[in-house]
């Protein structure tokens, strides 16, 4: 059981951060949309904290980072959010194509905000492989 955790501790570790992150995104979104902001509004505020949230989990618990200067963080800080930038364009295009354009044709409207809290974790699902793919070879890169 040991050899098998030790195998796959970077994965389980970004799924359960990566999960924490996936809430604080969900959540986020929900409040914002409940507070009726809009959905580009409502997804990019529950992007910005969940950005915030994996870059600190995953710098610490995930990848274990060895970047200490000021300098080698901010690189990868700023790696972490370019890839995170692309893959939240995804997760944007993917929200307001489907709450705004596609959910007033066939959705009524006392489904709309199940449907968008239904597309917004189908999203993440999406996002969160993309970002494990990019952050593992693009951001936190072994240097060994």
């Amino acid at each position: 059981m040991k050899e098998l955790y030790e195998k796959y501790k970077k994965m389980i570790a970004y799924l359960f951060w990566g999960g924490v992150t996936t809430l604080v995104n969900i959540i986020t979104f929900g409040l914002c949309a409940r507070m009726d902001l809009s959905t580009g509004l409502s997804n990019i505020i529950a992007w910005a904290l969940s950005v915030l949230t994996a870059y600190l989990s995953n710098r610490k618990w995930v990848f274990q980072s060895t970047a200490r200067t000021l300098h080698e963080v901010a690189k990868e800080f700023i790696s972490f959010v370019a890839c995170r930038i692309g893959t939240g364009l995804l997760d944007q295009l993917i929200m307001v194509a489907g709450v705004d354009w596609l959910s007033p044709m066939f959705i009524p409207d006392d489904h709309a905000f199940v449907w968008s809290m239904g597309l917004k974790i189908a999203s993440n699902i999406i996002v969160i492989v993309l970002n494990y793919i990019l952050s593992k070879l693009l951001v936190f890169r072994s240097k060994k």
